[in-house]
């Protein structure tokens, strides 16, 4: 599947969830500490919006950054949080169908197109379709509408499994470092690669929940080591 497959199949699964949810629900707690679902969802959407805006940057050439200020992205968030369900469907579903129809409108040479991210980094317009299904799926967990980690499509996990461990490789302490494997899939190294590192195997799903702070480790092996906060 290609990664706006894996946006679009991660958007239906939302989607599906939300509109299962009773009224109530949207104040009542996500799995991300202080957020109630309503700032979950609010998030989402705002976050399709952002998202937008770095395809219009690719497609007009026109800088045209995520947020307009560093307090945007909360200030959306908090605002729109405690709307009731009905117009958080309505906000999520709609902010998605811009974000594919801004995603059609690339051409190839649009997609390789350079913008910046909001932790400012410099990035390909094709790595955005990457974000958005890293959103999706993450956040579609954290709802607590009884879906896991082992939702997320294997090779999906396994993207999500090298994006978090590169990241981690450049925060993690300087004698911390493992290999991180699953059967069909190959490896990845965490930290500082060393002939004593370790290795924690085990399926996509579990080593991106470890690596995420979304689910036990019991179904992986190896010694793991102390890992930083995740974003």
């Amino acid at each position: 599947m290609t990664v706006l497959g894996w946006v679009e199949d991660g958007q239906r699964r939302l989607q599906q969830a939300i509109d299962a949810l009773p009224p109530t629900a949207v104040a009542e707690p996500s799995a991300l500490p202080g957020w109630t679902r309503g700032h979950l969802l609010t998030h989402l959407a705002r976050n399709a919006d952002a998202l937008v805006n770095l395809l219009t940057w690719a497609r007009t050439g026109i800088p045209t950054p995520m947020y307009t200020s560093p307090d945007q992205r909360a200030t959306d968030i908090e605002a729109g949080a405690g709307r009731p369900l009905d117009e958080q469907r309505t906000d999520v579903r709609e902010s998605a169908a811009r974000f594919a129809e801004a995603a059609e409108a690339l051409t190839d040479d649009a997609w390789s197109a350079t913008v910046t991210s909001g932790q400012g980094r410099e990035i390909p317009a094709s790595e955005v379709l990457w974000l958005r299904a890293r959103e999706v799926w993450i956040h579609l967990v954290d709802l607590r509408v009884g879906v896991g980690m082992d939702a997320l499509p294997p090779d999906l996990a396994w993207a999500l499994v090298r994006d978090v461990a590169g990241w981690m490789s450049a925060r993690v302490a300087p004698d911390i470092g493992a290999e991180l494997t699953a059967e069909g899939h190959g490896t990845v190294v965490l930290g500082t690669p060393s002939p004593s590192a370790g290795t924690v195997s085990g399926p996509p799903h579990a080593l991106a929940a470890w690596l995420t702070g979304r689910g036990s480790t019991e179904e992986l092996r190896g010694e793991l080591p102390k890992l930083p906060r995740w974003m």
